[in-house]
């Protein structure tokens, strides 16, 4: 996938992460934070744990949000290195 599509495409799914977190919809907001992490290649994908409780939605956010945008930059910089 190219930059700029994979940009575009990270750009809608932070926006709907942003939107479902601050709306305290943090089962949803996790479940977009699984979606982009599938979008990274295999060696940069967290190991993310399943999510079994709705409760603790809140904490997995807290948990892996910056995690994730941590490895979004390091594959755009990857990307742009190529």
């Amino acid at each position: 996938m190219p930059l700029q599509e994979f940009d575009a495409l990270i750009d809608k799914m932070t926006l709907a992460f942003e939107y479902a977190d601050n709306l305290g919809q943090y089962v949803d907001a996790a479940k977009i934070l699984f979606q982009m992490n599938e979008e990274l290649p295999a060696d940069i994908q967290l190991n993310l744990e399943e999510l079994e409780n709705p409760d603790a939605a809140k904490s997995f956010i807290m948990q892996y949000s910056s995690e994730i945008k941590f490895a979004i930059v390091e594959y755009k910089q990857r990307m742009m290195n190529n």
